[in-house]
């Protein structure tokens, strides 16, 4: 595996998040719904950094992948959030933009739920892999198109726990 973002690089970036997160929400409510797996290392660092907000936490667990490293384009939602979304200012934190099915078909599922806003957040973001239109209004990085594990990012459940970004062989 070859290194692509380094924890000091995702730190930094982290921190910047954070700050724009807390400057656009200071002193409302937010609730933040992480998409499972992949997010849960990601979400945890950043919502601890946001500062001056009411964050609640919730989870989803959506997927096209499975055990391979191409999308089958048949997203799959098997886990919803146990909070009601009626109202709320929504966060979806997760992991990677690709193609963008997973994460269009979550938002759409919480802005059908009345959700009064929804914005994303991801660490990384693949342009050139969109299938479908849809952008993140936080973007840790934008990368090439590369399978990438590590910092919650998993080839069939493998390297997940690794602190840095790497592109996998």
């Amino acid at each position: 595996m070859k290194v692509l973002l380094t924890e000091e690089q995702i730190k930094r970036r982290i921190d910047e998040l954070a700050q724009e997160i807390s400057e656009k929400y200071k002193g409302q409510e937010l609730l933040a719904i992480v998409l499972l797996k992949g997010a849960f290392i990601f979400a945890a660092d950043l919502l601890r950094r946001v500062d001056g907000v009411e964050v609640y936490c919730d989870f989803m667990k959506a997927s096209s992948y499975g055990s391979s490293t191409e999308s089958s384009g048949d997203v799959r939602i098997t886990l919803y959030p146990s909070t009601s979304i009626e109202g709320k200012k929504v966060l979806i934190v997760d992991d990677i933009l690709d193609t963008g099915l997973t994460l269009k078909r979550v938002k759409e599922f919480l802005i059908s739920s009345g959700a009064e806003s929804c914005e994303v957040c991801v660490l990384l973001d693949k342009p050139e892999r969109r299938k479908v239109e849809i952008e993140a209004d936080y973007v840790g990085f934008k990368i090439p198109n590369h399978f990438v594990v590590g910092y919650g990012m998993d080839y069939a459940e493998q390297h997940r726990c690794l602190p840095y970004v790497a592109v996998l062989s």
